[in-house]
């Protein structure tokens, strides 16, 4: 990975150009909380991107690790493309849902494995997303070496899994499933193809995400501390929440007709 922020600590502001949006939600667009239950994203805030969806003629996307459908309960009334659960699920502009799904027997066989050892743990939660299951020591730090290994042993006990480490929770999801994957695909297609990608997001699991905007010119921004291949750093939420009222305030400023520019 390239340096943490020291050479990468200038503040992203865009310039004249047409973007195309995308936004990880933990961490980004709302505060970690204890339980993943307990996230939620300020109206303002969802206002804002429902504005900024409207000025880049919907070219704004969430992109998550989250499933689709908790994505619509934190962001309505906002509806528009997302991938989920870190791309095993996709959503276009259209509506259509692509999903990618874990064969029966091996989701029932891994969620009956990873309950019963997870329960002897208190303090862990296994957040189980139908194609993915999410580990969760936040509650329990004293675990987390327990958690991994179980993660480790069941990826080994099942080909085509893969394993996808965040902050204090790991991930259990098919292989070749990523963030940058997703914003790929959201670029090879209206009304996102053409545009300039901005990403940005605070997690291990976003990297692959700032590496595939970085490779089309785009604009990757980390959220928080550490090592990252993001080219722009944001402090934390409320300096992502003042960049998205920076960003609406010079697009008032420079859009002229139906271009949107900032």
């Amino acid at each position: 990975m390239t340096q943490a922020a020291d050479t990468h600590a200038r503040y992203p502001t865009l310039s004249g150009g047409q973007y195309a949006f995308f936004f990880d939600v933990d961490g980004t667009l709302a505060a970690i909380q204890s339980r993943p239950e307990a996230v939620f994203i300020p109206e303002q805030v969802i206002a804002q991107l429902q504005q900024l969806s409207a000025l880049s003629q919907g070219a704004l996307a969430l992109v998550s690790g989250r499933p689709i459908e908790q994505l619509d309960a934190l962001a309505a009334p906002w509806h528009g493309p997302a991938a989920g659960v870190h791309g095993a699920e996709r959503r276009d502009a259209e509506g259509n849902l692509q999903r990618i799904s874990l064969p029966v027997e091996v989701e029932q066989s891994l969620r009956a494995e990873l309950q019963d050892a997870m329960a002897s743990w208190p303090g862990t939660q296994l957040e189980v997303k139908g194609m993915a299951f999410a580990l969760h020591y936040r509650q329990a730090m004293q675990h987390e070496q327990d958690v991994m290994r179980l993660a480790e042993q069941s990826v080994k006990r099942f080909p085509g899994l893969a394993l996808q480490p965040g902050k204090c929770v790991v991930e259990i999801k098919p292989a070749g499933i990523d963030k940058g994957a997703a914003i790929s695909d959201f670029m090879q297609q209206p009304p996102f193809a053409g545009r300039t990608p901005v990403f940005i997001g605070d997690d291990l699991t976003d990297e692959k995400g700032f590496l595939a905007v970085n490779a089309r010119q785009g604009v990757s921004i980390k959220v928080g501390e550490g090592s990252t291949q993001a080219h722009y750093r944001l402090h934390d939420v409320d300096a992502v929440y003042g960049w998205l009222e920076r960003t609406l305030l010079l697009s008032d400023q420079d859009n002229v007709g139906k271009e949107f520019r900032l």
